[in-house]
């Protein structure tokens, strides 16, 4: 396993990070959860991300449970706030961080997390109140750092621009070779700022491993599969059920094998040939996905590999 610096922080995270949504505490099995935990442990992967919506608390005290006694210094965690926990919790007011991030430790049983995540940005709030609430949050203890997810390059420049406020570490965008509109606005600033990337859905929700194919129901254990997982499948703005998309990923295969990788290891791969990006997140349901996952870290793909994707998937990835 590799590891880089997270931005301007102390904080230097594995090249992959665990990441929860719509698997622990929903869509996995404890026992299952608890193997998928424990072996991205042994394999090296120390950086862990979740979110208070995620299973309306269900992610959290999950891994509360299972992390409760690996040591702290040895893992670190990053929760989030903004999405509605009930008809009255939501958004990014003052209130609303204060009480989410106290929700949050007692789920977690920890006393603090090394990054909060603005999970969104809040159109509805004033920017200064925001970042003050964020600000206070690191002050008293409870957070290390701060970050955001989804915001945009003037969101993040006022962000910056807060006079008194915390200072932003990461950024966590949707980046895959399929959705790469981050390089645009987004990865430019944070790399003149600082601020390291921490993706997600590197894999597309597993469309990247190829596992679905055209003309053919998707397999019995994929996310698209499973009820509990595939209710934000579309949420993306991709065709993921698209037979055209589905063909075009296939041509992916023998470009993976040529580098001696999988698609899966291929399109991680990818997504880390930026300095940028510190971590790239993966959603696993079994430990032997992770063993795949971590062989991506350390490969340098060459510029035949990267132009050969971009000619297989043209005309199907965004930017």
């Amino acid at each position: 396993m590799n590891f880089r610096k997270l931005g301007s922080s102390d904080l230097t995270v594995s090249e992959i990070a665990l990441g929860s949504w719509l698997t622990f505490g929903v869509g996995v099995d404890r026992s299952k959860g608890e193997a998928c935990v424990r072996r991205a442990l042994e394999l090296g992967i120390n950086h862990i991300d979740t979110a208070n919506i995620y299973g309306k608390g269900a992610a959290e005290s999950f891994l509360g449970e299972v992390l409760k006694d690996v040591p702290r210094k040895s893992y670190v965690l990053g929760t989030k706030v903004y999405w509605p926990m009930t008809p009255t919790d939501r958004g990014l007011s003052a209130a609303q961080i204060r009480k989410q991030i106290d929700l949050s430790l007692q789920r977690l049983k920890l006393d603090y997390v090394d990054i909060y995540w603005c999970h969104r940005y809040d159109k509805d709030v004033p920017l200064a109140e925001t970042m003050g609430a964020m600000t206070e949050v690191v002050q008293q203890g409870k957070a290390r750092y701060i970050a955001f997810s989804e915001w945009n390059a003037p969101q993040i420049a006022a962000g910056l621009a807060t006079p008194g406020a915390a200072r932003f570490v990461a950024s966590q965008p949707q980046y895959s070779m399929l959705w790469r509109i981050p390089e645009k606005d987004v990865i430019p600033l944070c790399e003149k700022e600082n601020i390291s990337q921490v993706v997600w859905s590197p894999l597309a929700q597993g469309v990247l491993t190829g596992k679905y194919k055209p003309g053919q129901p998707p397999p019995a254990d994929s996310r698209a599969a499973s009820k509990e997982m595939s209710q934000h499948f579309n949420d993306q703005g991709l065709p993921f059920q698209d037979d055209k998309l589905f063909a075009a990923v296939q041509k992916l295969d023998p470009i993976a094998k040529d580098c001696g990788l999988t698609m899966a290891e291929l399109a991680i791969a990818w997504v880390l040939r930026k300095p940028n990006v510190a971590s790239a997140i993966v959603g696993v349901s079994r430990p032997e996905q992770l063993d795949s996952n971590v062989k991506a870290s350390g490969v340098k793909l060459t510029a035949d590999a990267l132009g050969a994707i971009d000619a297989a998937l043209a005309g199907f990835y965004r930017t």
